[in-house]
């Protein structure tokens, strides 16, 4: 009786090529930059035997050939990836790195990772967004009305996004629908003397589905030089904001409220206990929200709160743009330090949920938001700019530390259990 026969080198090259492909998709799927991942598989590619990949990532899908002359394959990103199952994938890329795993046992691992079902239902994380909600008016406009005007608005934002789940065909109108559901409510409690800023309180309630980190993601990969991935998601972004406004603008003719009523006006700045408790809840939606994996709940909440804890002071004393620059040096310096510890992550773990903090879609756009209602200025929009490319700004000059963190931890010498990939064919 004879064993079955070996492995060709085709196939061999098949299962590689799909590894980079399902790998460098998983990332792109939980929101990294096209940049970043494009690095990434450029680094990982020499462990397991191809080191002449070309690679070209986008927000949408990817290519990778194994050699410059070699046929190109593509992967399309369909659908989000939670961060636990971010959090999975990047265990398996470092267990790559350190030769712990060979590229069957890798692919099978990330298989078993797509289908792991979500810890708590999707309409528990749904809900997640209400404390998101609760912590951001406390940080804008904290009072104990606007808290309960808040609330309701967010539970109402839930309930939409469950029910475009269920009917997808209906997703489209998702942010039209939770812009105008949300301005009607607090505009009405505004014109009943109830509340007041209402534009601050109507982000504050839709800033979950804000595309505030995917504008900064944008401004990062045009930064690193990826033109193409950075401006197509611009303009998504871009359009996103268009029909979120849209429904603020509809929902204030409805209300025949006047445009000098929409402006970025705080009624006090937070007390530092409601700055506090702010990012406190904020932390705890986005734990819930985004699915964040809870045996490095500790770590996350570290680097959350070094963001949120830097961000925050910085920008009632100074401006937005020295807050989210430094709030996202923070985050990226806070990360690397936890990654160090025993049994602490790896650094890109805990710095997405911090990132979600920084750049949550609601500071930024509360200017720019004034030019779609006719509030505000020219300089509403550059102000605007200015802060997403400060956080964008300080994204970058962290992960030229990260990764020149990585590359030392890559020059150690690998363990004795490592596997022993061949460099050829």
């Amino acid at each position: 009786m004879t064993s079955g026969p070996a492995p060709s080198a085709a196939a061999r090259e098949d299962e590689r090529k799909r590894l980079l492909l399902e790998v460098g998709a998983a990332l792109l799927g939980g929101g990294a930059a096209s940049s970043d991942v494009e690095d990434e598989l450029r680094a990982l590619s020499p462990v397991i035997g191809c080191p002449d990949i070309t690679v070209a990532a986008l927000p949408t899908g990817l290519f990778v050939g194994l050699e410059p002359m070699d046929s190109v394959s593509f992967a399309p990103v369909d659908a989000a990836v939670r961060l636990d199952q971010t959090s999975e994938v990047l265990v398996v890329i470092s267990a790559l790195r350190a030769r712990e795993l060979t590229v069957p046992a890798a692919l099978q691992r990330l298989h078993e990772i797509r289908a792991n079902p979500p810890r708590w239902p999707r309409w528990a994380g749904d809900l997640g967004g209400i404390p998101i909600g609760i912590g951001l008016c406390l940080l804008l406009q904290p009072s104990a009305l606007n808290l309960l005007v808040v609330s309701g608005c967010s539970l109402a934002v839930a309930l939409l996004t469950m029910l475009t789940r269920r009917w997808r065909s209906l997703a489209r109108l998702l942010p039209v629908a939770s812009a105008f559901g949300t301005s009607l409510i607090v505009l009405g409690a505004f014109h009943a003397g109830w509340v007041d800023g209402p534009l601050r309180l109507i982000v504050a309630a839709i800033a979950v589905l804000l595309p505030g980190s995917a504008i900064v993601i944008g401004l990062t990969e045009i930064a690193s030089g990826a033109a193409a991935a950075g401006t197509s998601r611009l303009v998504s972004g871009g359009v996103q904001i268009a029909l979120f406004m849209s429904g603020v603008v509809a929902a204030a003719a409805l209300t025949r409220t006047p445009a000098n009523s929409l402006t970025n006006s705080a009624a006090a700045h937070p007390a530092w206990w409601a700055a506090v408790a702010g990012i406190a809840v904020c932390m705890v939606g986005l734990l819930i929200h985004f699915f964040m994996p809870l045996e490095h709940a500790v770590a996350i909440a570290v680097v959350m709160a070094a963001a949120g804890g830097t961000q925050v002071p910085l920008e009632i004393v100074y401006n937005p743009e020295v807050g989210g620059f430094l709030g996202a040096l923070a985050a990226m310096v806070a990360a690397i330090v936890v990654s160090w510890l025993p049994r602490g992550p790896v650094w890109r773990v805990t710095y997405v949920p911090a990132f979600l903090i920084v750049a949550p879609g609601s500071f930024g756009l509360l200017n720019a938001s004034q030019i779609e209602v006719g509030s505000g200025t020219s300089r509403s929009l550059l102000t605007a700019l200015s802060a997403f490319l400060a956080i964008a700004v300080g994204t970058l000059i962290g992960s030229i530390i990260a990764r020149a963190a990585d590359h030392s931890a890559r020059s150690l010498p690998a363990t004795a259990a490592a596997v022993d990939w061949p460099t050829g064919e």
